[in-house]
């Protein structure tokens, strides 16, 4: 990597810093701190809940099933538009007319605190060894793209989202991830013509591609595979803590209604963005075998971006993780104060419950600093890691619909 990309992904990170900052201001209450206000416009709901719901590992995973199987990798991340488009039609809405600033209020009002607070318990427990283990991926591809050691990549990247996530609130996370999705987006289309350029065009790709690589499925992701993640993709989109909080942070369920929907329509065309490149990479080096497949849309950008733009194509790819990161701090946060702190000091006014709300947020960032310190001395690699915090993230949380 050239010092002029190296420079790129530090001028980025310094940008998405005094953007979370310049909302220092917007938290007066815990409604505005938590959940915007409820008055977050819902394209910005909906592109946060896009950003959120893909990381690093949407390249790596998905990568390199693209590189080895061609297009049904697109196919079965086209379950997830479908998902949010069932989600905008039904879900979404009737979580905004709970009215519930979180999901552990929905459930104290419908099943009991008893209840909700078995599920509190477990949600923050999760919460942190996740979030944690999201930051070290992230601070990994620091790491191998700049040469900065792994400690001082997860220190530096985990206190500088927990700064403006406790400073800034919802809204911070959200233009932080609103600013992360145009310059993500822009480097990825670029990529996409200046790679079918790379092979002589599309119909040259096509000619040369294996047999059966634009084959809908295959024998290995068959059509019940499709079907059962797709129902895996829907229950989690439903019932996600952090996912939730994006269809009831806007002002009205026909608001909510438009979340689910633009998160259908990004589904729809982004992974045809993200996982042609590693497909024409198959065209240029068909030679890949095992785990070195992982890397292949990262060697395909390798092969055409220009000096910065590589930097820039990292740097989105490392804060898009970590909007998983500062997500989650947020919600986790807003459940301990909300659900937590403020059951068993009811008689707390706004001023003192926006202090806790602030000082859990860091204290929870801390700890998810720490997490992700510990990875490493529990002698993961970078590829295990992945594919194991990637997949079990996508498995723990509750649906509460």
């Amino acid at each position: 990597m050239k010092n002029i990309d190296i420079w790129v992904i530090i001028l980025f990170s310094l940008l998405i810093f005094i953007c979370g900052l310049a909302f220092s201001k917007t938290g007066k209450n815990m409604k505005s701190y938590f959940a915007a206000g409820g008055a977050l416009p819902w394209w910005m709901s909906g592109l946060s809940l896009f950003m959120s719901f893909f990381s690093a590992g949407t390249f790596v995973v998905w990568g390199s099933i693209a590189y080895k199987s061609g297009w049904v990798a697109v196919s079965i991340q086209w379950t997830m538009a479908v998902a949010g488009f069932i989600i905008g039609m039904y879900i979404a809405p009737k979580w905004r007319k709970t009215n519930s600033l979180t999901v552990a209020e929905y459930i104290t009002n419908r099943f009991g605190y008893k209840i909700q607070k078995v599920y509190t318990y477990l949600f923050l427990l999760i919460s942190l060894f996740t979030t944690g283990a999201f930051l070290y991926p992230v601070a990994k591809i620091l790491e191998v793209s700049t040469g900065i050691p792994i400690t001082t990549s997860i220190i530096s990247l985990g206190i500088l989202i927990l700064i403006y996530t406790a400073v800034g609130g919802l809204w911070a996370v959200i233009v932080t991830d609103v600013l992360q999705f145009v310059v993500l987006t822009a480097v990825v289309i670029i990529i996409v013509p200046l790679a079918f350029n790379k092979v002589g065009g599309v119909s040259t790709f096509i000619e040369k591609s294996p047999e059966h690589f634009f084959d809908l499925l295959n024998q290995e992701y068959s059509l019940s595979f499709i079907i059962a993640f797709g129902f895996y993709n829907l229950f989690f989109l439903a019932g996600n803590w952090a996912y939730v909080q994006r269809y009831t942070s806007v002002a009205t369920p026909k608001d909510a209604q438009k979340v689910g929907w633009l998160f259908g329509a990004l589904y729809t065309v982004s992974p045809l963005l993200w996982m042609l490149p590693p497909m024409i990479y198959h065209v240029v080096n068909p030679n890949l075998q095992g785990l070195e497949t992982e890397g292949a849309y990262l060697l395909m950008c390798k092969e055409v971006l220009p000096a910065g733009m590589l930097g820039l194509m990292l740097v989105g790819m490392i804060f898009a993780t970590s909007s998983s990161v500062n997500t989650t701090l947020n919600i986790a946060a807003g459940v301990f104060t909300n659900d937590l702190y403020k059951h068993f000091k009811p008689e707390a006014n706004d001023v003192e419950l926006m202090r806790v709300g602030k000082l859990s947020t860091v204290v929870l960032g801390l700890i998810t600093i720490g997490v992700a310190l510990v990875v490493p001395l529990l002698g993961y690699r970078v590829d295990t890691s992945f594919y194991y915090f990637y997949l079990k993230k996508r498995c723990v949380e509750i649906s509460a619909i």
